[in-house]
């Protein structure tokens, strides 16, 4: 009988003095799965923050990604926690890309 290993990095996701609904919480983890592709992280942390500030957006993700190497990380502030996080995620994949030159 074959057993498939599941080696899906272990993401926390925190949210700061709110409750990070069912769906945002979906959304993070299908976006740090996509990660994988590109390292080989062993875990991550998600920080959701709300800020005072409208005008720039008051939003904010943080996203450390642990991998071989040393961490990294990427804070962005957007409108939605949804544009924040992939704004970060595109900022660690730019990383990760630097890292490989």
């Amino acid at each position: 009988m074959n057993h498939l290993i599941d080696k899906a990095m272990n993401v926390q996701i925190q949210s700061v003095k709110f409750d990070a609904g069912k769906q945002l919480i979906e959304f993070i983890n299908a976006k740090m799965a996509k990660l994988e592709r590109f390292a080989e992280p062993t875990s991550a942390e998600v920080v959701l923050k709300l800020d005072k500030d409208p005008e720039k957006g008051n939003k904010i993700a943080v996203i450390t990604l642990r991998v071989a190497g040393g961490d990294m990380r990427a804070e962005c502030r957007a409108r939605t926690f949804e544009e924040a996080v992939d704004e970060a995620i595109d900022n660690i994949k730019r990383q990760i890309e630097k890292r490989k030159e």
